[in-house]
């Protein structure tokens, strides 16, 4: 049974472009594919532009588990809904859509919480499957599987998505900003926000200037935070970051015998308010830890690391300090509801998208997108599906 939908390739297979990852660190290789339709609360889209996100970076040059084969990337993304299945009630074909890679099913007790945006019946995991039969909807022409990434896939010209992935959106944003929102900027914003809740007047230092790093900044500003503290092994990112409000700079490699925990220590006169790690490095947890205020300092870690890498924490310094650590996925935010928030104060003037974009490519140049960004010239660089 075929969901609302009167699209003439509704309950058809559809047959387009993907580029396909085949083996670890390869260029991706652009081939026609087969997207099956959209089964039980499941949406097929049409991909209208999506961006690189440093994650998918990382998956594509992993080597061992999760690592699979052949596999589509790509998680930041805006498309319009194609065609919808059995029980989709949320959209309608022709709506403007971004799809995000935590989960929101708007169900269980924490989704229906203030106090949390991880899913229990969804809970994030790094599955090639959809999530509610563990199969895929990709093959190539000649049957063979390909697998998913993020419940998304961004890197096809359509692409599946269950419903509890899917952000409805106002179609007026322009699609080149929208898919901004599906990660990494709306990760940082939100880690401001939603989890440190930064209060104005306030000071923050922030341990890498990426795009999650430069978002952070970004909502602190709009928190109203009286100085925000970069720091960053690449000078060049001093000059960029101002555009996002960020007041001073730290280069690790500048400080001298002084660790850069002293440095802050002292340009604060005893510490950060809120410490942001964003490049996911634990010695760089301990050094944001040791940059917070005694007594209410918060460090928020936001960067990815080795799932086998271990902080350490002297048991009296943690009774002694005061101070709190915590774990910011996906910023906070609760993708069926935050985004729209976020969505209208771009549209209102309030948050800077426009200075994410540093690059903007077609389709069959997408490898150019890696490139860049391997090379550290891009902050997010935005594909065009059919420009």
């Amino acid at each position: 049974m075929v969901g609302n939908s009167s699209s003439n390739t509704a309950g058809k297979p559809i047959r387009c472009k993907a580029a396909i990852v085949q083996k670890p660190g390869e260029p991706l290789v652009i081939e026609d594919v087969i997207v099956a339709p959209p089964k039980q609360r499941e949406v097929r889209i049409k991909v209208i532009c999506t961006s690189l996100c440093h994650s998918d970076l990382s998956f594509w040059k992993l080597t061992d588990p999760p690592a699979i084969y052949p596999r589509i990337l790509g998680h930041e993304a805006v498309g319009i809904v194609e065609s919808v299945g059995e029980g989709v009630h949320e959209v309608v074909e022709g709506d403007t859509v971004i799809p995000i890679f935590l989960a929101d099913c708007g169900e269980c007790t924490d989704c229906l919480s203030e106090k949390s945006n991880l899913c229990t019946k969804f809970p994030f995991s790094l599955s090639p499957w959809m999530e509610r039969e563990e199969t895929s909807r990709f093959t190539d022409i000649n049957g063979e599987t390909l697998y998913h990434f993020l419940s998304v896939s961004s890197f096809s010209e359509y692409t599946v998505v269950d419903i509890a992935h899917l952000t409805k959106i106002d179609q007026a944003i322009p699609p080149n900003r929208a898919c901004l929102l599906s990660c990494g900027v709306s990760t940082g914003l939100g880690a401001a926000w939603k989890t440190a809740k930064v209060e104005a007047g306030t000071t923050v230092a922030i341990f890498g200037l990426g795009a999650i790093g430069l978002a952070v900044a970004e909502g602190a500003r709009l928190c109203g935070a009286k100085r925000i503290i970069g720091v960053d092994v690449n000078q060049d990112k001093c000059e960029i970051g101002k555009k996002f409000g960020v007041t001073d700079f730290v280069n690790p490699g500048n400080c001298g015998d002084k660790t850069v925990s002293q440095i802050i220590t002292e340009m604060t006169g005893g510490g950060a308010d809120y410490c942001f790690e964003c490049v996911g490095m634990k010695s760089l947890v301990h050094e944001a830890y040791a940059s917070c205020r005694k007594g209410w300092g918060k460090v928020v870690v936001l960067g990815v690391d080795h799932p086998q890498s271990m902080l350490t924490f002297n048991s009296f310094e943690v009774l002694h300090s005061g101070k709190s650590i915590m774990g910011s996925f996906f910023g906070g935010l609760k993708p069926k509801s935050d985004i729209r928030i976020l969505e209208k104060r771009y549209m209102d003037k309030e948050i800077r998208l426009d200075e994410f974009v540093t690059h903007e490519v077609d389709f069959k140049d997408i490898n150019k997108a890696f490139d860049l960004m391997t090379e550290g010239k891009s902050l997010r660089c935005v594909i065009w599906m059919n420009k």
